[in-house]
């Protein structure tokens, strides 16, 4: 639903591949900022081909993204490998009003010199392009010339990210660059007032982390009532974590299967706004922002989520830069009772691409290199410069290498000081790619719509189901008991 982002990128939208500009409002993989998208009306007698070019150049590698997220990282990769001779097309297409996949489609359907040798996928809808409708157009890592399996292993990746950037025949076509597993996220004192320590360890307890219960989050719930406050702003909150922690997805054997765990969401929700143990918010709207600076109708303990809502959600949204102004400095991290992840972006090469090679060491080095010299160890520790601009710094991230975050200094200010990868390494390891379709974006929305009918006593829960089984029946061509 909802898409990664870092620092000051601009996205921008193409619809229709180059008819239209639109700036899209993406929460997690771009930010406001304007900017042109790369040319793409070269013919295709003047695509240059790997290895020719009268000027010297290799050729031109096109790059299909939704943000210029992914651009920017080649751009870099680009500017510190000089001698590899290649140009870089970027297109970029927001998400917005659907506008990318569509787009995303056409290019890999039609081929030729213009069709995307690099092209980006994000979590709620990457199983298309790596196991579904589209998964025939997506090269296997190994065909990149990349050894994979060696590189997984050095670089500690995570199994959820193999897992879902693998296609039915085995192979990796890809990977995603960030970690996305989730902790909870929570004002330190808060947990001060109401469990006596802001200790993450004792946190962690005091909320069930860990436990693959709910049990004791809700009595931390009643207790956090007892002293005036919610465990967390809305039930969006906890639902990336329910939804991502199921067994099974929304499809098994061909049909609509609606998981135990997704299903006790209902009850979850009704608990939780029943007790008053919320400010009943929905995620991405002001209210939510306000609990994140501590301005809701009541304080909020705090907030599900991987490393990329800490940098580029909450610390925004916190109501300062610096600790002692808004929440700044008064957040930290601890375990979730569940494991979970939410978001994510996968890169994928086109099989057809004449430049295997050359795509190989981009991907490689934006997803496996767990050198120092890889956009992964910089990326966690701080130390890319994007706009070559030193008054600009660069967020601290948890990346896809176990590897290179046990070995960086993950420390926030945002944090009081603490390292969270202590935290998000581990949860990237409970997390579990195996419950993901290619209609997830589509039902979950579904999906939640129904459970709010319930918990505002619209409809009964059954009728809630059945109606949120009837708008999968009408909208989508999967089959419904």
């Amino acid at each position: 639903m909802r898409k990664l982002k870092m620092g000051k990128f601009q996205r921008v939208a193409a619809v229709g591949l180059a008819l239209a500009m639109m700036t899209g409002s993406l929460a997690a993989c771009g930010s406001d900022d304007a900017g042109k998208k790369g040319s793409n009306t070269e013919s295709s007698s003047s695509k240059p081909k790997e290895g020719s070019s009268s000027d010297g150049k290799k050729g031109t590698i096109n790059v299909y993204a939704f943000t210029d997220e992914v651009p920017k990282m080649i751009d870099k990769f680009v500017e510190t490998h000089p001698d590899f001779g290649y140009d870089i097309n970027p297109t970029i297409i927001a998400t917005t009003d659907g506008a990318y996949q569509p787009a995303l489609d056409q290019a890999l359907a039609a081929g030729g010199a213009d069709a995307p040798d690099i092209y980006c996928a994000e979590a709620a809808f990457v199983l298309k392009y790596t196991q579904g409708e589209a998964a025939s157009y997506a090269a296997s890592y190994a065909d990149l010339g990349i050894d994979i399996d060696s590189k997984l292993s050095e670089s500690e990746i995570a199994q959820y990210s193999v897992d879902i950037g693998t296609n039915p025949d085995g192979n990796v076509v890809g990977l995603g660059y960030q970690a996305t597993g989730g902790c909870f996220i929570y004002r330190r004192s808060i947990a001060k007032e109401a469990f006596g320590t802001d200790d993450p360890a004792e946190v962690s307890k005091a909320i069930g982390g860990g436990s693959g219960s709910w049990d004791k989050f809700f009595e931390a719930a009643e207790t956090l009532k007892g002293k005036g406050y919610g465990i967390i702003s809305g039930d969006g909150d906890l639902w990336h974590a329910v939804e991502n922690s199921s067994d099974k997805g929304w499809i098994s054997d061909g049909k609509l299967y609606i998981d135990p765990k997704r299903e006790e969401f209902f009850d979850l929700s009704k608990k939780l706004k029943d007790n008053g143990y919320h400010n009943d918010t929905q995620d991405w709207q002001d209210a939510w922002f306000a609990d994140m600076k501590g301005e809701g109708d009541k304080g909020v303990l705090g907030f599900f989520g991987p490393a990329w809502l800490i940098n580029y959600t909450m610390a925004p949204n916190c109501g300062g830069a610096k600790a002692g102004e808004g929440t700044y400095g008064d957040w930290a991290v601890c375990d979730s009772p569940v494991g979970f992840f939410w978001g994510g972006t996968w890169l994928l090469a086109n099989k057809d691409s004449d430049k295997k090679e050359a795509v190989g060491q981009i991907i490689d080095w934006i997803t496996l290199d767990s050198s120092e010299d890889g956009l992964q160890y910089a990326w966690a520790n701080g130390t890319v410069d994007w706009d070559n601009d030193p008054s600009t710094p660069t967020a601290k991230d948890a990346v896809g290498s176990g590897k290179v975050m046990s070995t960086s200094d993950g420390s926030l200010e945002f944090l009081g000081g603490q390292n969270m990868f202590d935290y998000f390494v581990p949860a990237n390891t409970y997390a579990n790619g195996k419950n993901l379709t290619q209609y997830d974006e589509t039902i979950n929305q579904y999906w939640r719509d129904a459970v709010r009918t319930y918990t505002s006593g619209e409809k009964s829960k059954e009728d809630a189901i059945e109606a949120f089984k009837q708008n999968v029946r009408d909208n989508l061509d999967v089959e419904v008991e």
